[in-house]
């Protein structure tokens, strides 16, 4: 799996992979799977984009991309989300953003 894929960077790198947001703020990116099947069996997969503190110490917000990958289970979603590019990661994170509520 190519390092520019979501998969593939964290497992060279160990670790969540983190991203600029288009709200100037620091973000790490969990794979998250749904827990039921949809109503064809499927299970879908999404983004959680974990916002961090200034100084990088705290947690202090979140946006989610949910549904981006689907798979006869939570796991094959979740392989499927891990051959996303950073690219797209990227662009799911600032359209999270956008579609985020004005308190953010």
């Amino acid at each position: 799996m190519s390092e520019l894929t979501l998969g593939g960077y964290m497992a060279l790198h160990g670790r969540a992979a983190a991203f600029g947001g288009s709200d100037g703020q620091a973000y790490s990116v969990g794979l998250v799977p749904d827990e039921e099947p949809d109503e064809r069996g499927l299970f879908s997969a999404g983004l959680l984009f974990v916002r961090w503190s200034p100084g990088g110490t705290e947690p202090v917000g979140h946006a989610e991309a949910p549904g981006l990958a689907r798979g006869r289970t939570p796991e094959e979603a979740i392989e499927r989300l891990k051959l996303l590019s950073l690219f797209d990661v990227k662009a799911a994170l600032d359209q999270a953003l956008t579609a985020a509520p004005p308190e953010w």
